[in-house]
């Protein structure tokens, strides 16, 4: 008499376990990034390693969906304009920055 084998992981298995990475990957981004604002605005303290954490893991993510070819038609140039309007932001907040710090 032959029995069919159990399956243990499927199709659902894997999906559920990628959505639980997501969430854990999103909490640990938003979690850095809280970290670099405290300890900026209340310790002081440059926070760069961090910031490049979230950063490189961004890129990491990226790069692996696009070398599995499932990022969406366009996404080079979604990802270009919203880093330079980012850049622009980053620019127009440095300047009024600038700008009370001369008037002080």
């Amino acid at each position: 008499m032959s029995t069919t084998p159990l399956v243990e992981r499927d199709e659902r298995t894997v999906s559920v376990e990628n959505a639980g990475y997501r969430w854990a990957y999103t909490f640990l981004s938003f979690a850095l990034l809280i970290d670099v604002v405290y300890r900026g605005l209340f310790r002081h303290e440059a926070a760069w390693d961090l910031l490049a954490l979230v950063i490189v893991g961004g890129f990491v993510c990226t790069i692996y969906q696009a070398r599995q070819k499932t990022l969406p038609h366009g996404w080079a140039k979604t990802g270009m304009l919203i880093a330079l309007l980012g850049a622009v932001i980053g620019l127009i907040i440095l300047v009024a920055f600038l700008v009370i710090i001369q008037a002080i």
